[in-house]
C-alpha cells in the first residue's frame, strides 16, 4: 500500500490531469451580439441553466461550437420584400423594387462578396437589361436562382391581373423575352416560384409557382420547359383544404419533391404541403404546433420550409408567444421531431419575418427580426450544425451592431414594414456560408445581405469558414 503512493517503487506513478478547459474557450472574447444556446433559450455557457434544463451537453463532432460573429453588406439600392439567389459562379442576386430601367424591378448582382477579404472587393450592379422594353414595375417583385442550372428567374406580378417570367442563363448578361405565367380564371397575388430536378421533357429541371387566388388555398402551376409555357393552375393543397391562399416560399428538393408551408387545412396550426409529382397534387403534413401555438400577426399564415442536401425537411414558424420555433422531418414530412424554440437567451420581446434555409445534412440557418426592447428591431441569424443530435447547439448572431437597428417602428416585425414588405429570403452558398436578404429600413430601405463573418460551414465536414471583414453602416 505504501509503495502504491510512492513514485518509483514499482514503476512510474500515474498522474491525474484535470482539464478545466471549455469548448467555448476561443482565442478571442465572445461578442455581446453572439449567443450559444439550446432549445428553449437555455444559455449553453450557463452550467446551472444547462443542468436545470436536464441537458446532457455533447459539444463534439458536428455539434462543436465555433467562434461566430455576424454582419451585413449594403447593395446600394432600396428594396421591398427582397428575394435572392446564388449562382455557382459565386454571385449573389437580390430583387430591387422600382430601381431598374424605366422604373422596372432591378435584379442586383453582387460580385466579390463570397470570398471577400476587403470591403473594396465587392460591388453590386443591376444586370436586368432585356432585349425589348423592360417589364413594368411589379406589385410583387421576385427573383429566384435555380440551384441546379443557375438560371436566374425574374418573376413579376402585375396588379393582381397576371404574371410574367423572364430569365437569364449567363449571370444576367442577356435575358429572354417575357412569357406569360398566369391563369385568367383567378386573380394572381403573393407569388412564389422554385425549381427541382423532377423529370422534365424539355429542361433540366421542373419549375413550379404558387399564388394566392380565387380558392380557399394556394393555386399552383408547372412548367416542364424552363418557363416558356405553364400548366393551368391547380389546387396547391388537398382539394377541400381551407388554409387560405397566402403561402410561404416554395422549395424544391434534390429528390424532385416540392414543398411549401402555411396554415393547416382546418384553419388551425401550421402545415407543410408536399408534391411528389411536379406540383399537380399536394398532401398536407401537420407541424407539431400543439405546445407553441401559432402567431396572430401579419405573417401568421406562413410556415417556412428549407430542404437540405440529403432531402431532410426543416420547418420554421412563429408561436403564440411571437417566438421562432423549429422542427425537422427525415421522411419527407410524414413525421416530425418535437418543436424547438430557437431564439437566443437575450430577453427578446417578440420576433417576426421568419425564413429558413439548409445546406448539408442537418445543417440549417434561420433568419428573423427581433425586438430587443422599445421597438428596437434587429436581425438575428441562428445556425445549427447538428440538427439530428440529442441536444443540438444553436448559435445566434445579431447581424447589426448595437446602436444600428434595422427599424424602430412600433410592432414592425408583426406587420408589413418598410423594405421588409411581406417576406425575406435566404440561401447557402457552395462553401456553406448562409446569406440572408433583408432591408435596412432606418438606412432608407437599403437592401442588405447578412451573413456570419466567422463561424462553421453548413456544408461538407465541420470546419470554420474563411473569415470576412465586418460590414455594417459603412456599406449602406
Amino acid at each position: 500500500m505504501l509503495c502504491s503512493v510512492l513514485s518509483g517503487c514499482f514503476g512510474t506513478e500515474e498522474k491525474v490531469i484535470i482539464d478545466d478547459s471549455s469548448p467555448f474557450d476561443f482565442d478571442r472574447p465572445i461578442s455581446n451580439t453572439t449567443w450559444y444556446h439550446y432549445s428553449g433559450g437555455v444559455d449553453a455557457l450557463n452550467e446551472t441553466a444547462v443542468l436545470e434544463a436536464n441537458i446532457t451537453a455533447n459539444l463534439t463532432g458536428n455539434n462543436l461550437p465555433f467562434w461566430t460573429n455576424g454582419s451585413y453588406y449594403g447593395i446600394g439600392l432600396s428594396t421591398f420584400e427582397p428575394t435572392m439567389g446564388i449562382t455557382s459562379n459565386d454571385n449573389l442576386y437580390m430583387s430591387s423594387w422600382g430601381n431598374g430601367l424605366a422604373g422596372s424591378t432591378a435584379i442586383v448582382q453582387c460580385s466579390g462578396l463570397i470570398g471577400m477579404e476587403n470591403l473594396s472587393d465587392y460591388s453590386c450592379v443591376d444586370v436586368y437589361d432585356p432585349p425589348l422594353l423592360p417589364v413594368a414595375n411589379s406589385n410583387d417583385p421576385y427573383v429566384y436562382v435555380d440551384k441546379w442550372t443557375d438560371r436566374i428567374m425574374k418573376f413579376d406580378m402585375h396588379a393582381l391581373l397576371g404574371m410574367t417570367v423572364e430569365w437569364s442563363d449567363n449571370e444576367g448578361e442577356s435575358w429572354s423575352i417575357p412569357t406569360i405565367a398566369t391563369d385568367i380564371r383567378s386573380v394572381q397575388d403573393h407569388q412564389t416560384i422554385t425549381s427541382a430536378p423532377y423529370p422534365a421533357a424539355l429542361h433540366e429541371t421542373t419549375w413550379v409557382f404558387c399564388i394566392n387566388g380565387n380558392a380557399p388555398h394556394p393555386l399552383c402551376s408547372t412548367s416542364f420547359d424552363g418557363g416558356n409555357t405553364w400548366s393551368p393552375e391547380v389546387s396547391g393543397a388537398p382539394i377541400n383544404c381551407q388554409s387560405g391562399g397566402l403561402t410561404a416560399h416554395l422549395e424544391g428538393s434534390p429528390n424532385g419533391n416540392f414543398y411549401r408551408g402555411n396554415a393547416g387545412c382546418n384553419g388551425e396550426g401550421y402545415s407543410i404541403y408536399r408534391s411528389t409529382n411536379g406540383g399537380f397534387t399536394w398532401t398536407e403534413h401537420q407541424l407539431p404546433t400543439e405546445i407553441s401555438g401559432t402567431a396572430d400577426t401579419w405573417n401568421a399564415e406562413e410556415a417556412q420550409v428549407g430542404i437540405d442536401d440529403e432531402n431532410n425537411v426543416h420547418a420554421m414558424w412563429l408561436g403564440a408567444d411571437n417566438m421562432p420555433y423549429y422542427a425537422y422531418s427525415r421522411d419527407e414530412g410524414d413525421t416530425w421531431s418535437d418543436a424547438m424554440m430557437i431564439a437566443p437567451p437575450t430577453d427578446l420581446v417578440g420576433t417576426g419575418f421568419p425564413v429558413v434555409t439548409a445546406g448539408g445534412e442537418g445543417r440549417v440557418a434561420f433568419g428573423y427580426l427581433g425586438d430587443s426592447g422599445g421597438d428596437t428591431w434587429n436581425g438575428y441569424l441562428t445556425i445549427l450544425t447538428d440538427a439530428f443530435g440529442e441536444n443540438p447547439l444553436f448559435t445566434t448572431v445579431q447581424i447589426n451592431d448595437v446602436g444600428d437597428p434595422l427599424d424602430t417602428t412600433t410592432d414592425c416585425g408583426y406587420n408589413r414594414c418598410g423594405g421588409f414588405g411581406d417576406f425575406l429570403d435566404m440561401g447557402v452558398d457552395q462553401y456553406g456560408r448562409p446569406w440572408w436578404s433583408l432591408s435596412h429600413n432606418e438606412g432608407g430601405d437599403i437592401g442588405i445581405f447578412a451573413t456570419i463573418t466567422n463561424g462553421p460551414s453548413l456544408r461538407e465536414d465541420i470546419a470554420g469558414l474563411k473569415p470576412m471583414p465586418h460590414g455594417g453602416p459603412q456599406t449602406l
